[in-house]
């Protein structure tokens, strides 16, 4: 199983190149997309998205994650083993989440260019890096073949560094980055100067456009609205502070 998590689009032929250069190499992969929609170049949008899903993939699962502004530049590729699982991206942050929670996981700094599609472009290391390394990874070649073992990853600021919004999804739904052991009973939310004590179990128990606080399916506390978004209406965006009350 190989995943594509990327901020291509599905417009243009990235996405239709970066499967052929799999299936190039290993014709019996299977492909599943996870997202092209992540914002371009929003490589923290990127690390929450892979972040909330990679567990609810089988063991052996080799997720490929190109959101890479640094393109072409002297940025690593790399690929991380964690969790029974591959990683396999340019190194900018993007598998900071995984690394986070997988404290025991592995980075290597791919240089194997044997495996690389033949003259790479500069502008595309999707399809002519990531691709085919992740397609001779699901053959059996191990990630020590394909370059040094490394411990300097660039890293992004820590999920849990700052109560905060870390992701918006396209409902509108604010996913906050608090977990249940920060938050007692009986605490409240102040968001943009508005205060959130309602929390509810499931979308639907809130009537009405008033904010409320719910445990999302990616563990983290979310701030919706039902049927509205809970974004416009408390005019908020990615990044802003959320202030626990307990």
């Amino acid at each position: 199983m190989i995943t594509l998590l990327t901020d291509f689009g599905t417009a243009d032929y990235f996405v239709g190149a970066v499967k052929g250069a799999i299936l190039s190499v290993n014709p019996k992969a299977v492909i599943a997309d996870i997202t092209h929609e992540i914002p371009p170049q929003d490589i923290e949008g990127g690390a929450f998205t892979l972040l909330a899903c990679y567990q609810t993939f089988p063991a052996g699962t080799i997720h490929v994650a190109v959101v890479d502004p640094g393109v072409g530049s002297e940025r690593r590729p790399i690929v991380v083993s964690a969790n029974g699982q591959f990683f396999v991206g340019p190194d900018n942050g993007i598998f900071s989440y995984i690394c986070d929670r997988e404290a025991s996981h592995q980075t290597f700094h791919v240089t194997a260019e044997k495996y690389f599609r033949p003259s790479p472009s500069s502008t595309f290391h999707g399809r002519d890096i990531f691709a085919p390394v992740a397609a001779v990874l699901s053959k059996g070649v191990k990630p020590e073949k394909l370059g040094r073992k490394i411990d300097d990853e660039v890293r992004l600021e820590s999920i849990d560094r700052v109560t905060r919004i870390i992701h918006i999804d396209r409902f509108g739904n604010c996913i906050t980055n608090i977990t249940r052991d920060q938050l007692k009973p009986g605490a409240s939310l102040v968001i943009n100067g508005k205060t959130i004590r309602n929390f509810r179990k499931f979308y639907g128990e809130e009537t009405g456009s008033k904010p409320f606080a719910i445990w999302g399916s990616a563990g983290f506390l979310e701030i919706a609205v039902n049927g509205g978004s809970a974004a416009k209406t408390l005019r908020v965006k990615k990044g802003d502070r959320v202030v626990i009350e307990n």
